[in-house]
């Protein structure tokens, strides 16, 4: 189960940085909590869907370093990763953005549920990046 439970995370984070969206989204359950980064809990996979097409707007990302990590019985997980990103447009509240480049240590926690994500956590430093872009 421990090894079931490291596969999915890498599978999630493989389709994630192939841009295949349609991929990625089937790895959620249909219930998925999202757990934002210094903000609120969105449920559900569409609500999921709407935050990736809102993303994959403002930030063109690539994840690596990948270390993943698992329980025993495969319900929980952990990813430690860099993000190498590119700030394409202004995200609202934020710096402007002009295709400034960065790099930034982040991490995330996962809930496992019949073979797919039930739960995601990201978290990773504000304003560092913040710092990175310019703000």
């Amino acid at each position: 189960m421990q090894q079931q439970a490291i596969d999915l995370v890498t599978r999630y984070y493989a389709t994630f940085n192939a841009g295949d969206m349609a991929s990625f989204l089937e790895l959620l359950t249909d219930d998925v909590a999202h757990d934002i980064n210094q903000g609120k809990r969105e449920t559900g996979k569409a609500a999921f869907a709407v935050f990736m097409q809102h993303m994959n707007r403002c930030y063109r990302e690539a994840l690596v370093d990948l270390c993943v990590m698992a329980n025993a019985d495969g319900t929980r997980a952990a990813a430690e990763f860099t993000v190498l990103g590119t700030y394409l447009t202004t995200d609202e509240g934020l710096p402007p953005a002009s295709g400034q480049t960065y790099r930034l240590p982040a991490g995330a926690f996962f809930e496992l549920r019949d073979g797919r994500v039930a739960r995601i956590s990201n978290y990773y430093n504000l304003p560092d990046w913040i710092a990175q872009v310019g703000g």
